[in-house]
């Protein structure tokens, strides 16, 4: 059976975590540091893990880089605090799955847990092409593609509003319109088409 391996330096979080998986029906090993996870941990093929991006000694960021110099492909997914989203782009672009903006909800974290599994199990599925991504950023206003690339930088709606000088809900209208038009379920989905142009650029 596949193991969700978690590693965060926070008891509370780390046991709350592992509570809620193991009732959901997951096989969990826990770790309170990236280095014991390091020097304790067998991953095998299926498994995943989540780590947090703030950490002492070794953050969630280093971790994930320190195991892909190893040779391992397991997915990772990053949980991070509002402040971290820079951070946790950077973690996509070093292969992620997934970050989970603290506080989370069963559902968000259960749903990131099952695609890492299946990532980890499957062949890596399709994604829209680099001209298909550019096409939908094409149908962006100009102030929806101002919005655009703040959200995919790590900026909140407050810090956007601020610096575009409009009302936090105007541009709450306007990131539910980049999210419709960009096909994106999530921020994350957004980040992952940013970081897929950029990268086939």
């Amino acid at each position: 059976m596949p193991v969700v391996f978690v590693v965060d330096d926070d008891a509370a979080v780390r046991e709350s975590l592992a509570t809620l998986l193991k009732v959901a029906g997951f096989e969990i090993s826990a770790f309170d540091s990236a280095v014991q996870f390091l020097s304790s941990a067998q991953p095998k093929q299926g498994d995943c893990l989540i780590a947090d991006i703030r950490m002492p000694d070794m953050d969630g960021l280093t971790l994930q880089l320190e195991l892909i110099r190893r040779g391992s492909r397991m997915p990772v997914v990053i949980m991070t605090g509002h402040a971290d989203v820079p951070l946790a782009v950077q973690a996509m672009k070093a292969g992620a799955v997934d970050f989970l903006e603290k506080p989370f909800a069963r559902e968000t974290l259960l749903a990131a847990v099952r695609s890492a599994l299946e990532r980890a199990q499957q062949a890596p599925v399709s994604n829209p092409s680099r001209q298909e991504i550019l096409d939908r950023v094409a149908r962006l206003t100009e102030r929806e593609r101002e919005v655009y690339e703040r959200v995919v930088a790590g900026k909140l709606s407050k810090q956007i509003a601020f610096e575009l000088g409009a009302s936090p809900r105007t541009i709450e209208i306007h990131r539910g319109r980049v999210m419709q038009k960009m096909e994106a379920r999530t921020v994350q989905d957004l980040v992952r088409m940013a970081i897929a142009v950029n990268e086939r650029g």
